[in-house]
């Protein structure tokens, strides 16, 4: 009996044992094909790399230093301080030229701008008369928000569009007034809150009156 059980021992044991050679063989073949397909890849990208990344036979290394030091009609970081550009820059450190400048993407006077602060203005009355609600309701949150989640677009549009001393002066009375009302707000005190939201929305009227 006990040979019989050692017998059947070493027949289940062998029975095994192709199967796991296998399994290695397997493993070996597809980590070598892996290899041979990632280097083939490898060689691919490399014949498609440009050719001026590689010096050319007999030139000397060409470097620059912000084009003050060395080949200055190589590129260099800070667009060589304006050096290798046809028209005055914004900065020495930029690549953009100066607003207002002939030939500058951005022009103040495009009618396409300026509708869109129009816009603008237009869509801060609609919030702003959202507020005497949110006051009745004492949704402060509410107020707050409106008068900071888009506010910013509103300021940008009144400065941009201010060009006379009366229209200055009644953008700097609506800003007064838009600040008054977030901080009577946040002291939660309504009838200020509310007294302080028309006066803006009244700037706001007269001067857009003024475009």
């Amino acid at each position: 009996m006990k040979v019989a059980a050692c017998l059947a021992l070493v027949a289940s044991a062998s029975a095994f044992a192709p199967e796991a050679n296998n399994a290695r063989v397997s493993t070996a073949v597809n980590a070598e094909g892996r290899r041979e397909v990632f280097g083939k890849i490898v060689a691919a990208g490399a014949a498609f790399l440009p050719a001026a990344a590689n010096a050319a036979v007999g030139e000397s290394p060409r470097f620059s230093v912000f084009g003050l030091i060395g080949d200055g009609t190589s590129y260099s970081e800070g667009a060589a301080y304006g050096s290798d550009q046809s028209s005055p820059l914004y900065s020495p450190y930029s690549v953009y030229g100066n607003v207002g400048d002939k030939g500058s993407l951005y022009d103040a006077s495009n009618s396409e701008y300026i509708a869109r602060k129009k816009a603008v203005l237009a869509e801060t009355k609609n919030r702003l008369s959202k507020i005497p609600s949110y006051v009745e309701k004492k949704q402060w949150f509410n107020v707050n928000d409106e008068l900071t989640r888009y506010m910013y677009e509103t300021r940008g549009a009144v400065r941009g569009l201010s060009e006379t001393a009366e229209q200055k002066k009644i953008a700097a009375a609506f800003f007064d007034a838009i600040e008054k009302t977030y901080g009577s707000s946040t002291q939660r005190k309504g009838d200020a809150c509310v007294a302080a939201n028309e006066k803006a929305i009244a700037a706001l009227d007269a001067f857009v009156g003024t475009l």
